[in-house]
């Protein structure tokens, strides 16, 4: 004699298991394995191997699926893929509130646990896709906030970062902690990090170190008996002096699988995620009170820079940059690594500057103590943007636009000699024996069809040292920006800042300024800075 539930038709018993399975938004689907239990006939019918359409449910329930068709595709909505990334996120999430790798001795377990960095691709690719439910995951279930914590500050910390400031020596800055800088912008809360204060005393430090510092460093290798010279936590690769970078100037990808596909990704670099986390909280919570009140105003920071999460849309540049830093051939294209038109507008933010004293220390050869030790003071400056676009055959007369060459870095890429003219609609751009090319207002190219060939911003702005104008480009390859900062009166010269929109148009613009006096190839006097829109 069968059970009432073996007689229970398939498509019905599919229905209790979905509801058994989502009682809680949060957390694995813990209320299926006690159904699968009662009788063999049901665990056959309702198993991951013979019912993927249930677990695939399951996942749509769980997880954001709206950014995952639309950048890869229709094929990835398959009941089998979705159903083993559900798997997969489960085991990976499991081991993340386990903290499993977040201290270089996490507790022991029976259970092989994912390599780090692939714990870290998958937490950093669910909040690019996020809509709400992925963070949620890891922040309410996975508890990566609490993770990162521990990964970046504990004196076991696997970022080794508290390790290296107690040894007077510069945070490494590798494949994992760019990630896991990027994941603690993502998921920071206030009041985890004003909690955790007391436990952690290398915090400050390490956020004010991977921030500030942009200096020129030797390091010399026993093994080739060679000096080798790099400089720190720069704020993209390829290299701010490189406009349409080869294939060697291009870091090896890491090879990631993503449901059930195989994908070439570089992650950015951790210096925009660092500058950011320190203009926005640092300034505000992390750095202690001076003992003048000079010092204490000079470290207020703006309220206006929200650290709440937006719509996966806003976070499509970021992915598509991920993918062409993996892709040397795509550093002649503009892709969707940078939304077009989206830095129109009005800006807000600051930008700061250290002791030259202390600065040039550090230039010099000057340990870590050197700048975690120094004065920082800011200003606030605004910002008005216009963006203009060279797009394929967009004048009838020219069987085929010709974009503007390339030029010295420090003078944000325009060649030598180019004269810019804003018109009504358009930008003339004047290159030394060249004839006269005109670059459309963003609004006239976004929806033409046409292939954007070429992106230039003019603007001009404001600060306490007095007005300026500005004028930039933007890197094919990943939406890298370069502005040129021009001051109108006076005697406070030209300077150029550089950095990524993170988050698209209603996001931040978050990189480096530094001199144009000093070569390219040089370390030169520099500082960060932060914009945010003018809500």
């Amino acid at each position: 004699m069968t059970t009432s539930l073996e007689s229970v038709p398939q498509e019905v018993l599919e229905h209790i298991a979905f509801f058994a399975a989502t009682q809680s938004p949060i957390g694995p689907p813990s209320g299926l394995p006690p159904l699968l239990l009662t009788c063999r006939s049901i665990c056959r019918a309702l198993s991951f191997e013979a019912n993927p359409y249930l677990y695939a449910r399951v996942f749509n329930y769980k997880f954001d699926t709206r950014s995952v068709f639309r950048r890869l595709g229709s094929h990835v909505n398959a009941r089998q893929v979705l159903a083993n990334e559900l798997k997969k996120r489960w085991i990976y999430l499991k081991q993340i509130r386990a903290r499993t790798s977040c201290r270089l001795r996490h507790p022991e377990s029976h259970q092989p646990s994912p390599p780090l960095i692939d714990l870290l691709w998958l937490a950093y690719l669910m909040m690019i896709e996020n809509d709400g439910k992925n963070e949620q995951q890891l922040l309410d279930y996975a508890e990566m906030d609490a993770w990162l914590t521990e990964y970046w500050f504990d004196d076991q910390g696997a970022s080794l970062a508290p390790h290296m400031i107690i040894q007077q020596t510069w945070p490494i800055e590798d494949e994992k902690n760019s990630i896991a800088m990027w994941l603690f912008w993502f998921l920071l809360r206030p009041g985890l990090i004003t909690r955790n204060i007391p436990r952690f005393p290398h915090m400050t430090t390490i956020m004010k170190l991977t921030a500030l510092a942009a200096n020129h460093v030797c390091s010399f290798s026993p093994s080739d008996r060679l000096i080798q010279s790099l400089f720190k936590y720069p704020i993209c690769h390829p290299s701010w002096t490189e406009f349409l970078p080869g294939s060697e100037a291009m870091l090896p990808p890491s090879v990631i699988t993503h449901f059930s596909d195989i994908y070439r990704l570089n992650p950015p670099t951790l210096a925009p995620a660092a500058i950011l986390i320190f203009l926005t909280l640092a300034l505000r919570i992390l750095v202690p009170p001076q003992g003048n009140h000079v010092g204490r105003q000079s470290l207020q920071s703006p309220a206006s820079f929200s650290l709440t999460m937006r719509r996966s849309e806003d976070w499509d540049a970021d992915w598509y940059r991920c993918i062409n830093l993996g892709q040397a051939d795509r550093c002649r294209e503009f892709s969707e690594a940078y939304a077009l038109g989206s830095i129109e507008g009005v800006w807000e933010g600051v930008f700061t500057y250290t002791e030259f004293a202390a600065y040039s220390m550090l230039l010099s050869g000057g340990a870590p103590p050197v700048l975690d030790q120094c004065l920082v003071a800011h200003h606030r400056q605004t910002w008005k943007l216009r963006e203009y676009h060279l797009a394929e055959h967009q004048e009838p007369a020219q069987e085929m636009s010709r974009p503007l060459g390339t030029g010295d870095p420090l003078q944000a890429h325009f060649p030598a000699g180019s004269r810019l003219q804003e018109l009504s609609d358009s930008v003339e751009i004047r290159e030394p024996g060249k004839d006269a090319v005109h670059y459309l207002r963003a609004s006239h190219t976004k929806s033409d069809g046409h292939k954007v060939m070429d992106i230039i911003i003019m603007g001009e702005g404001h600060s306490a040292w007095g007005q300026f104008n500005l004028y930039g480009r933007v890197r094919p390859l990943d939406g890298f920006i370069s502005f040129s900062k021009e001051y109108v009166e006076g005697d406070r010269g030209r300077w150029l800042y550089r950095g990524y929109l993170v988050g698209n148009v209603n996001g931040h613009i978050s990189g480096r300024w530094r001199d144009t006096l000093s070569p390219s190839d040089v370390p030169g006097y520099e500082g960060c800075f932060v914009m945010s829109r003018r809500r």
